[in-house]
């Protein structure tokens, strides 16, 4: 059985900034917006969406295979891979190029203002899926690079494979009918709500219109929890699981993915993989950085029994 996960991988240079960006922005000059923020701290870290997923998924005793490029300087981040015992195989490694990096700078509130440098995100992958098994593998397409984005829900769907459709981050650069495509025949749809709303702007489709189209929408809330609603009429609020502390959501919502593949990989129904996600999440609140939160089997039980009672068997050593 394999976990394939798809999307970016990039160095994220995180910032915070000691107030609030909405009492710097002149509502009626956007057109004319000219902004600059002092911060208090910077820290580089490891992220890209697919090397987020992946991360959680280790922590969940899952060895997923990353397909993604990565660029001249990714030796560090492949070695802190290797020790968590990921195969770099799907990863297409480029000599005459940077890997993605990322700025993200964070205000009180948790808002967020991001610049992005693509570098090798705009590489496809070139990996060749050999041992792929429809019988029993499972995928997630995260953002990264569009081509990957537009062509990977078509490979796996001329294999047989279940795959869960995450746009996020590339929404803007994907068309209306690559979205209609990509999750026509998908396991699930998950997006935060924004993104839900954007979604269905760009299609010209309601909610459940996309419901015809995709097995389960599962949609994020942040504090909230999340929403998981099924083709066949099943709708689910999922408590969220509350952190220690929140330092930076940079990266809660590919926690959240990886615990709701981990779930997903063991039989559990989608409501019920997706509680893991909400337990998942709930450890990168607690972290500066995108795989920085650590915690063991029993701290996971433990997190997840609070809220959701007992852990199904068999998931956790």
């Amino acid at each position: 059985m394999s976990i394939y996960v798809s999307g970016s991988l990039a160095f994220d240079r995180i910032m915070t900034f000691p107030g609030n960006f909405q009492d710097h922005i002149l509502m009626d000059k956007l057109h004319m917006i000219n902004v600059s923020f002092m911060v208090d701290g910077m820290d580089e870290r490891r992220g890209g969406c697919a090397g987020n997923i992946a991360y959680s998924l280790a922590l969940l005793d899952e060895k997923p295979v990353i397909v993604a490029a990565a660029g001249r300087d990714f030796v560090p981040y492949a070695e802190a891979l290797s020790t968590l015992g990921l195969p770099l195989d799907g990863i297409r490694r480029d000599a005459d190029i940077f890997t993605a990096l990322c700025y993200i700078t964070t205000d009180m509130n948790s808002n967020q203002i991001t610049g992005f440098y693509p570098g090798a995100m705009t590489l496809p992958a070139q990996y060749s899926f050999p041992d792929l098994d429809p019988d029993t593998d499972i995928a997630i397409v995260s953002p990264g690079n569009v081509e990957d984005m537009r062509r990977l829900p078509a490979f796996y769907k001329e294999k047989g494979v279940p795959y869960i459709y995450d746009p996020g981050q590339q929404l803007p650069v994907l068309s209306g009918a690559d979205l209609l495509s990509a999750i026509e025949g998908s396991l699930a749809c998950i997006t935060n709500d924004y993104e839900l709303n954007m979604i269905c702007k760009a299609t010209g489709k309601s909610e459940d219109e996309l419901l015809g189209r995709t097995l389960w929408l599962v949609t994020t809330l942040g504090a909230e929890g999340a929403l998981v609603r099924g083709a066949d009429g099943t709708e689910v609020r999922i408590a969220p699981v509350p952190p220690t502390g929140v330092v930076d959501p940079t990266g809660a919502g590919d926690a959240h993915r990886a615990g709701l593949l981990k779930g997903l990989t063991h039989g559990l129904p989608m409501p019920e993989a997706a509680k893991l996600g909400s337990v998942s999440a709930s450890f990168a609140l607690e972290k500066m950085g995108t795989q920085e939160h650590i915690y063991t089997p029993a701290r996971f039980r433990e997190r997840y029994e609070a809220v959701f009672g007992a852990l199904p068997e068999g998931l956790l050593p």
